[in-house]
Formats: C-alpha cells, structure tokens, sequence
C-alpha cells in the first residue's frame, strides 16, 4: 500500500515560488529544481506546464520515498523559510550539523544547497531506521 509522503497542496503552495525551483526539489527533482533556478522556471514556460504536472509528481514521490514519523512537508517547509538557522536538521535530530548551521548561516549557504539537493533522501532514510527497515 502506498504511503502519502508529499502534499498536492504543499506542492502547490511551493509551485507559487516554483520558477525558482521549489516544487521540484520538493518532489525530488533536484537537478531541473536547479536548471529552473537558474532559468526562472525555464523562463515561465515550464513553471506553468508544472502547474498541471504536480499531480504526478506527488504520485512519483509519494513511490520513491519512505513514509514515518518525521513529516517531508514540515521538513520542507523549515529547510524553505529558517534553512540558513538548521531548524530543519534540528527536527530531524541531525543537533550537531543543525547547530553548526546556525552559527554558519547554514554553512554559508552551500550547506543549504545540499539540503535542497538531498532533503527528500534523509527524511527517507530517517524513517527507514525508526522504522527498523
């Protein structure tokens, strides 16, 4: 039976800033998450036929990813706003790394990008070992 990991909504709401690359990696899209950050979306054209590809997208993830305790969409929703301060390695019981973070401003900002790359992945693997799997 398939797990609910990612929100339509969520997906959504990231979609309305998407032609900088949100949705995307949100759904683990990482590599057109940056082409669309460095294009604006491939300069609209693909943000707005993203508009109707959500759906699948959220299909795809909600296959790929491990479904548990720790929420993709809080996770996301913290690496997206308070990234730079950890947060989201914080919930994610990652204290060192999160700390660090915060002194850093999210390791000067590389350490953001690698988040935004790999996000969907640690939460995944989050939950396969709460899990026992």
């Amino acid at each position: 039976m398939q797990q609910d990991t990612h929100s339509k909504v969520f997906g959504y709401l990231l979609w309305i800033f998407g032609f900088l690359g949100a949705h995307r990696f949100y759904y683990g899209k990482p590599v057109t998450g940056t082409i669309w950050f460095f294009t604006l979306g491939l300069f609209f054209i693909g943000w707005i036929i993203d508009f109707f590809l959500i759906p699948s997208m959220d299909r795809e993830a909600d296959k790929r990813f491990r479904s548990g305790d720790t929420s993709y969409n809080l996770a996301w929703l913290l690496l997206t706003f308070l990234g730079v301060f950890g947060v989201h390695r914080m919930y994610m019981g990652k204290w060192l790394t999160g700390i660090l973070y915060l002194l850093t401003g999210g390791l000067f900002l590389i350490g953001i990008l690698y988040d935004f790359w790999t996000l969907n992945d640690q939460v995944s693997i989050k939950n396969s070992e709460r899990s026992g799997y």
